[in-house]
């Protein structure tokens, strides 16, 4: 089967080597025709395509549900199998312990409430069907946590960082080659693909200005003191499977040098 990726575009679509591969702009993954014309059932598809921005899903929960679930429906009706990046935003944080992919689900936030959507549209649309949860991605070719610790200490001279949320920072370029090597196997159903290990942002941003030689001070912070518009999980870690999250900020922290 031809192994293609839509989504290509994106920090976790750049990551994914392929034999075919569509950005944004050269396929829409919510055009259903336009998808039947591109994909066939000759083809393996790992749907990197998402609405990401899980603050702005507050408000545009429709608009993140047309790319999230009709999107994913329409990209596993056309594909031979598919491979449908989700989310550890599908669980309500309420475990103290790694979450299996056999755990009930309960997304706080609209947009977790989509991703979850997409899995079961997924699931729905094509018995040949992998779910490959994972969390906190960073990496290059987007927006990311460790760039923006980076930028505000070259801006600020101290900084507050949320200390009450945990979860498993994942390098996409170590999660990359994990969805290749699951999409290639026959082993259809829920995974959970993150780095291994968890810490709080809090204690992710201190780790990320210490292995960049940077000595900015970092304060702990709550979520009540620091508010978004999206509820997050208080922990969220998924049994990974992948290289531990120091590993996956020394590569990437190799990678920006």
């Amino acid at each position: 089967m031809r192994l293609v990726v839509v989504g290509a575009g994106g920090m976790l679509g750049q990551e994914i080597e392929a034999d075919a591969a569509f950005t944004r702009a050269q396929l829409d993954v919510t055009d259903r025709a336009a998808v039947r014309d591109a994909l066939s059932a000759d083809d393996l598809v790992i749907n990197c395509a998402a609405w990401t921005d899980v603050d702005g899903a507050e408000e545009h929960e429709d608009d993140a549900m047309r790319v999230n679930r009709d999107g994913a429906r329409n990209v596993a009706e056309a594909a031979g199998a598919v491979l449908y990046v989700s989310s550890d935003y599908v669980f309500d944080g309420t475990k103290r312990e790694p979450y299996l992919p056999s755990d009930p689900v309960n997304p706080l936030s609209a947009y977790g409430r989509t991703k979850l959507a997409g899995e079961r549209a997924t699931a729905e649309a094509n018995p040949r069907h992998f779910i490959a949860r994972s969390s906190w991605l960073f990496g290059p070719g987007g927006t990311n946590f460790v760039d923006t610790i980076l930028r505000l200490a070259s801006e600020r001279d101290s900084l507050r960082v949320v200390d009450d949320q945990t979860g498993s920072p994942t390098f996409t370029g170590h999660l990359g080659p994990a969805l290749v090597a699951l999409a290639q196997t026959e082993d259809y159903g829920i995974h959970h693909l993150a780095a291994a290990g968890s810490c709080s942002w809090f204690e992710f941003a201190r780790e990320i200005l210490a292995r960049a030689g940077l000595d900015t001070p970092v304060e702990p912070c709550t979520t009540e003191e620091f508010p978004r518009p999206a509820p997050r999980p208080a922990y969220s870690v998924l049994g990974g499977g992948l290289p531990p999250w120091i590993e996956g900020l020394e590569a990437y922290l190799g990678v920006r040098v």
